[in-house]
């Protein structure tokens, strides 16, 4: 059984900052791709960031030069670093990986429980 994690949510003022966690948990072979993503009220899930194993990363064109991805791969652990945040950040930020588990070939996607990011103007 493999689980997602993820804490560090809540509630901030515009300008503010929080920095979201998520452990990967269980009988996991290695770790490919992990991100986050975040779901609006009556929006659609999309992207935020997402880091290779490499720790090469890619973002959303809304939060760069404001978020910061990264990981540690011997935690099996991903983060992101949200500084100025705005309103529109408000969200459920859920967290995703792409796993080996042992004896497989091909890597499974998981996904956290979500977590709760508020944003006040």
């Amino acid at each position: 059984q493999v689980q997602l994690v993820e804490s560090g949510g809540g509630l901030v003022q515009a300008g503010g900052s929080l920095r979201l966690s998520c452990a990967a948990s269980g009988i996991i072979f290695s770790i490919n791709a992990m991100g986050w993503y975040r779901q609006a009220p009556g929006k659609q899930r999309e992207l935020v960031a997402t880091i290779t194993r490499a720790l090469s990363t890619n973002y959303a064109d809304s939060v760069k030069g404001r978020f910061t991805i990264s990981r540690d791969n011997a935690k099996n652990t991903v983060y992101l670093q949200m500084n100025n945040l705005k309103p529109e950040d408000t969200g459920v930020y859920y967290c995703n990986a792409e796993i080996f588990r042992y004896g497989e070939t091909i890597p499974r996607d998981y996904w956290g429980q979500g977590t709760q990011v508020t944003v006040s103007s």
